[in-house]
């Protein structure tokens, strides 16, 4: 009978400490995906300069070339645009994809499509650069919640199941 009580007990700071650890996942998750988005606005903005490709066309590579969460963004965005404009597609696709950003982020990547498909080169360029100095500093954000964050919620799903624990016993 003792042996069931400790392997449940186990069991309880086993799970608490999981929990705590998936918890501080959505932090390095964030970060994550915002490097990725930089990364691939790097890549919009060089295609955009020198290759001359459609919008749509160079969403779609994006898409296939970055992670999930990211590359769904650009995928929605590149099919949303042969039903509506450029930037009402990735408003749109920036909103309702499921990802780890907040929506401080969001609002960053949406500042995006005001000249996205509207202007020429000069413009989308430029515009592009200054959405990536915000996310420049929504990564300095990011980053900074995740060295602190991060520790925290994986003690503190440790401490929460040696404290159910210690009552337990």
């Amino acid at each position: 009978m003792q042996i069931i009580k400790y392997f449940i007990l186990f069991l309880i700071l086993l799970a608490s400490s999981l929990i705590g650890k998936f918890l501080s996942k959505k932090y390095v998750y964030r970060l994550e995906e915002l490097e990725e988005i930089k990364n691939a606005l790097n890549v919009l903005k060089t295609k955009i300069k020198f290759t001359y490709e459609p919008i749509p066309e160079i969403f779609r590579e994006i898409s296939a070339n970055t992670s999930k969460n990211v590359g769904n963004i650009f995928k929605q965005a590149s099919e949303q645009m042969e039903k509506t404009t450029a930037n009402s597609a990735w408003e749109q696709a920036v909103e309702e994809t499921e990802t780890n950003l907040k929506p401080q982020d969001k609002k960053v990547l949406k500042k995006l499509s005001k000249l996205l498909g509207q202007t020429d080169v000069d413009g989308q360029v430029s515009q592009i650069e200054i959405t990536e100095n915000f996310l420049d500093g929504q990564i300095k954000e990011a980053t900074e919640e995740r060295q602190k964050n991060e520790k925290l919620f994986t003690r503190l799903g440790t401490i929460m199941g040696l404290a159910i624990v210690i009552v337990l016993c």
